[in-house]
């Protein structure tokens, strides 16, 4: 089947609880019946079954040493194609990634979230939108703390440590310079919801002139 249009990339990032997971699924549910999926940068974190398990635990998970983004690009160059993916699959526990993967279709909408899609260029080059979701340090710590004591069992000073030892600084370094390369600066992220409207406006326009 030849298509006469490539699929739209956009690219949601972001600091760790900023909401930009919120404004993804938002453009998601805004498409109910087109065709769009979501790829998250966090499923490509590179494969560290080599390394000793005390070695992974130190895992700097913030840094873009950390993403395997080559696997990534090739990933989205065969979407474009209009070609199937084996996305992996990350197991958090073994601090490694898993043996399976998904079956991913290719599809005219491609949503790429996480923190550090727009420090490569070569990833930053393939967007046809670039949204940065820019939230208050504050809101973002008091999120991230919630998130890791309810859903992964963490205890207050654990998350505090590594926030201020890791997260932080990371986010500094690497992830708010980002902001420059976006298109788009949402605050606050799925609360915004006229943001979120003229993107989806936006993204509305770029099918129909594609078709």
């Amino acid at each position: 089947m030849i298509r006469d249009h490539k699929p739209i990339i956009i690219g949601v990032t972001g600091g760790s609880g900023s909401g930009k997971t919120s404004v993804s699924h938002a453009i998601l549910n805004h498409f109910p019946h087109h065709s769009i999926m979501m790829m998250e940068h966090d499923s490509y974190y590179k494969d560290q079954s080599n390394l000793p398990f005390e070695k992974r635990l130190k895992t700097n998970y913030d840094h873009p040493f950390a993403f395997d983004t080559d696997l990534l690009i090739e990933h989205l160059y065969k979407l474009l194609n209009y070609e199937t993916i084996e996305k992996p699959v990350y197991d958090y526990v073994a601090h490694t990634r898993s043996s399976q993967t998904i079956i991913q279709e290719p599809k005219e909408v491609i949503i790429v979230e996480g923190i550090l899609i727009l420090e490569d260029e070569r990833l930053r080059n393939l967007m046809d939108i670039k949204i940065y979701v820019d939230t208050d340090d504050d809101i973002r710590i008091i999120r991230r703390i919630k998130r890791d004591m309810d859903e992964r069992g963490r205890t207050l000073d654990s998350v505090i440590e590594q926030y201020l030892s890791v997260v932080k600084p990371m986010y500094h370094q690497f992830i708010e310079p980002t902001k420059r390369y976006a298109d788009v600066i949402v605050p606050e992220g799925g609360e915004n919801h006229v943001a979120i409207d003229l993107i989806c406006t936006k993204i509305e326009s770029i099918l129909g002139s594609s078709h």
